[in-house]
């Protein structure tokens, strides 16, 4: 099977653009984005505030990936809950960012020299720097974390905003090759288990062992269901 080259929309512009291509075209569109606003009014300065450009992937599903604008002052506490929220929240699992062999846990332990995630990006990260996030350290979902670019922008509030992300990527299913819009948890495992709505109604091991296939890295793990 030929694979699918994975592309994703630019939130700025809503042009759509390959995984490979959307870095720099980031770079032109937000440079555009501040060339064509308006000045400020005479006597007022724009009130700026310094943000990391972030890309974020599934380490081993690359397939699956998002570039984030995160103002610079934010605590790992915050993209941590945003990651969940966006990606892979399903049961409370723990979770921790490790940047450059120190581990910052959302439930640190001293034993284990661990850190708080309430420590500011700007104070662990710097532009070109590499570093890893885990969700669940049981089935565990990896995701692989580089900052891009710094720079001193005019946002609204401290949110974390989403720049691009990919698009759903097309799954055949296993049975029929239609596309997959379940998962079966157990047939998983053994990298099968993609099944369309009418395979799915006549799958062996059950309603109860499907789950929706969703635009995330988390797909068919542990009880996600992208909601």
């Amino acid at each position: 099977m030929t694979r699918q080259m994975s592309k994703g929309k630019c939130n700025l512009c809503g042009s759509t653009f390959s995984k490979s291509a959307m870095t720099r075209h980031l770079k032109s569109c937000k440079q555009k984005g501040r060339d064509s606003k308006t000045s400020s009014p005479p006597g007022r300065s724009p009130r700026k505030t310094k943000i990391f450009h972030l890309v974020v992937e599934a380490r081993y599903s690359s397939d699956y990936w998002m570039h984030l604008e995160v103002p610079a002052n934010a605590k790992l506490e915050v993209l941590d809950s945003f990651l969940r929220r966006i990606w892979l929240e399903c049961c409370g699992h723990m979770s921790a960012f490790t940047i450059e062999g120190i581990t910052y846990s959302v439930a640190p332990m001293a034993e284990f020299d661990d850190k708080s995630m309430g420590a500011r990006l700007d104070k662990v990260l710097s532009p070109g720097m590499k570093f890893h996030y885990e969700y669940d350290f049981g089935s565990t979902t990896h995701l692989a974390l580089k900052v891009v670019s710094q720079e001193q922008k005019q946002i609204k509030g401290k949110s974390i905003a989403v720049l691009a992300m990919n698009e759903p990527p097309s799954i055949p299913c296993t049975s029929c090759g239609k596309t997959a819009a379940h998962v079966c948890c157990e047939c998983l495992w053994s990298g099968e288990g993609w099944l369309c709505n009418k395979c799915a109604a006549e799958h062996k091991c059950g309603e109860d062992m499907l789950l929706p296939v969703v635009n995330s890295p988390r797909v068919g793990v542990c009880g996600y269901t992208g909601q």
